[in-house]
């Protein structure tokens, strides 16, 4: 059986992961020593070249990282080399290095397709600053590039589950393990978070593909209409039963039946789904005679079942039945790394959708994006990129002026942010999120107190 295994926010990244990636252009020695330097410094991986010749072959199109070159090189020369990486991939960051005597030129290379340039002598924050936010729009071409390449192959799970956050690759991970069983699942996540997209990946990335998937919101069935929906009828079961109807879950046979917000099934239907749950057979209203089903039973919640069978608000035998794979789907401010990409997306789709232009994710939208709590998950960022390829976007979002926060502002909400991740991880014991975050504990209690955010010990 498929051990139970529960995705959350807290789960660690490979710890083999890939840092940034610069190629470095410039053939005085002494100035790649300190560029190399000054990056290394800030986290990102540096090879360098001295000149043009001797790095276009390490240039590919799916080059990992940006190239920084000097302008001035010998032999081929660094808009040469601009135009050479344009051909290969135009999608590929080059920031130049100047001296004063080429900033005309330089900015002409900026229409030429050049990222940015910065003049000589630079002070290394702003070279990094620049660097990093060359780095930044490669990774989402990169990403972009592999969702694509997904969609073309037909990856399913790829296509419904997207993100680099190491919460999403392990649910990946989980979900092309268990796609090729037929093993019933239980989805947790709140609401928007994306549980129907963990569903069909599950049906579109196994064998039951090509078969029904049918998806069920309990929550949206009325209780007088539940058991026809589910299970149909025969002709003349109940005053308006014309003809035979085949139920949704007869309809599945073959496929998945996907149900949402089950926990508002009625405790009367409980009952029978946890017979068709043990035996795969229904009987249609009307009928005593068994018809036997072939399905995937995938159920999606928002709360925790277990506490509410124990307090009978939910049969705990079904419980137990459904609770024989968990798959839990973080919450999007849990893995907040994911919410640019996601963006962007979104806004491509609504491009398609609407006939118009992608327009542009400035930073300060970028990072009030990350910023926000996204009580609505996925589903609400998606509403946001509409509204934003419509012009209509809220202040809040748009950094305008009487919204736009202060340095001092921003820091607050992502020291907030970090401690109550903390606090969440130890089950807000002081002491131990105190301990994760490397502080004293009178330390915390004070920032907590600063930021109003309550103790309990």
């Amino acid at each position: 059986m498929f051990p139970e295994r529960a995705i959350s926010a807290e789960a660690e990244a490979p710890r083999h992961a890939s840092r940034p990636r610069v190629l470095l252009v410039d053939d005085e020695e002494m100035i790649r020593i300190s560029i190399e330097q000054t990056l290394d410094l800030a986290g990102i991986d540096v090879t360098a070249f001295a000149s043009a010749e001797a790095a276009l072959p390490a240039i590919g199109r799916d080059y990992p990282g940006i190239v920084v070159t000097d302008v001035r090189l010998p032999a081929r020369d660094g808009l040469e080399l601009l135009a050479d990486i344009r051909r290969r991939d135009p999608e590929l960051p080059v920031v130049l290095i100047t001296g004063h005597g080429d900033v005309a030129m330089a900015v002409s290379a900026m229409r030429e397709g050049a990222y940015d340039f910065i003049e000589k002598p630079f002070v290394s924050d702003a070279f990094v600053e620049v660097v990093k936010r060359a780095l930044e729009k490669r990774a989402l071409v990169l990403e972009n590039r592999r969702l694509r390449t997904a969609l073309d192959r037909g990856d399913a799970i790829e296509r419904h589950l997207v993100g680099q956050s190491a919460a999403m690759r392990r649910l990946r991970d989980d979900i092309a393990q268990l796609a090729s069983t037929s093993a019933d699942v239980l989805v947790l996540g709140e609401t928007g978070a994306g549980k129907e997209q963990v569903a069909r990946a599950l049906h579109e990335g196994g064998v039951r593909r090509d078969k029904p998937f049918v998806a069920v919101n309990c929550g949206a069935i009325p209780e007088s209409m539940f058991e026809s929906e589910m299970f149909g009828h025969e002709a003349g079961a109940f005053t308006g039963a014309g003809k035979r109807r085949i139920g949704k879950i007869e309809h599945a046979s073959g496929g998945t039946l996907f149900l949402d917000e089950v926990e508002s099934m009625p405790l009367a239907m409980q009952v029978k789904l946890l017979r068709v749950l043990q035996d795969r057979r229904i009987e249609r209203l009307g009928s005593n005679t068994p018809v036997p089903v072939d399905l995937r039973v995938i159920a999606a919640t928002k709360e925790d079942l277990g506490a509410l069978a124990d307090a009978g608000r939910f049969r705990k035998d079904l419980f137990f039945r459904l609770d024989v794979v968990k798959l839990s789907l973080p919450p999007l401010r849990e893995r907040r790394e994911d919410i640019p990409l996601l963006f962007e997306l979104f806004l491509v789709q609504a491009a398609v959708k609407y006939q118009r232009p992608v327009v542009e994710v400035p930073p300060s939208l970028r990072r009030a994006l990350m910023l926000a709590d996204w009580p609505g998950n996925v589903r609400e960022l998606k509403n946001a990129a509409e509204r934003h390829m419509l012009g209509f976007l809220a202040p809040d979002f748009t950094g305008g002026a009487a919204a736009a926060p202060s340095l001092n502002e921003l820091l607050d909400r992502v020291e907030r942010l970090v401690i109550e991740d903390a606090l969440k991880a130890s089950g807000h014991r002081v002491s131990a999120a105190a301990l994760a975050l490397n502080i004293p504990r009178k330390t915390l209690h004070d920032r907590m107190k600063r930021l109003g955010l309550a103790s309990t010990d």
